[in-house]
C-alpha cells in the first residue's frame, strides 16, 4: 500500500497554492491520479476543503518541495517521522479485525480445525489469527468447551475469519521453527 499524506486533498491543496511542484509530483505524493489534482487546481475538486501545509504536519520539509521545484522529475520523499507515524498507523489497522456478528459463533469451530489440523500451532497464534481468546482456545484444546460437544471442525479461511496468506504464513513460521506438520 502506498504512504500518503494524513489528509490528502487537504495537503494536496495546500501544495498547490503555494508551490511551483508539478501536478504529477503532487498526485504521486498525496495518492491521486494527475487529473484530479488538475481538477482540484481549477476549482472543480475538493471545493471548501482546507488547506493543510505538509511542513507543519512535519510530513514533508522546505527543503524536500525546493528540489522537488528545482527538478519537475523529483519524487517527494517523506520525512523520518512521517514514515515512522505512518508504519505505526498500518500496524494498529492491521491489528484491528471486525468480524461480523454473523461469524462470531463459528470462531470455535475454526479453532477446533486448526487444532486438529495444525497441532504445531500455539494456543495464542490461533486466537490471534481468527480473533478469539486464549482461553476459549485453550479450553477447546482440552476439550472443556462449554459447547464442545456441538462443535464441527470448520476451515477458518472458507468461514471468513482469516484470509489463506495470512494462515500459510503462519503455518511456514511454525515449520520454520522446527516444527514438522502433522501426516
Amino acid at each position: 500500500m502506498q504512504n500518503v499524506p494524513l489528509m490528502p486533498k487537504a495537503t494536496a491543496t495546500w501544495l498547490i497554492k503555494n508551490t511551483s511542484l508539478t501536478f504529477k509530483q503532487i498526485a504521486d505524493f498525496c495518492g491521486f491520479h494527475v487529473a484530479e489534482i488538475q481538477g482540484m487546481a481549477d476549482g472543480e475538486v475538493a471545493k471548501g476543503i482546507k488547506e493543510i501545509s505538509p511542513i507543519y504536519n512535519h510530513q514533508l520539509t522546505l527543503e524536500e518541495i525546493r528540489r522537488g521545484e528545482a527538478d519537475p522529475t523529483a519524487v517527494l520523499r517523506f520525512t523520518d517521522h512521517a514514515v515512522r507515524m505512518m508504519s505505526k498507523e498500518m500496524k494498529k489497522k492491521k491489528a484491528s479485525k471486525y468480524v461480523p456478528v454473523a461469524r462470531r459463533q463459528d470462531k470455535p469451530n475454526a479453532a477446533y480445525w486448526l487444532l486438529k489440523n495444525f497441532s504445531q500451532i500455539s494456543v495464542a497464534q490461533i486466537a490471534k489469527l481468527i480473533g478469539s481468546t486464549k482461553a476459549t482456545v485453550a479450553s477447546i484444546k482440552d476439550k472443556t468447551y462449554k459447547n464442545f460437544a456441538s462443535i464441527q471442525a470448520k476451515d477458518p479461511v472458507l468461514l471468513g475469519l482469516c484470509s489463506q496468506t495470512d494462515l500459510d504464513a503462519l503455518i511456514m513460521s511454525v515449520d520454520k521453527e522446527g516444527v514438522k506438520q502433522p501426516e
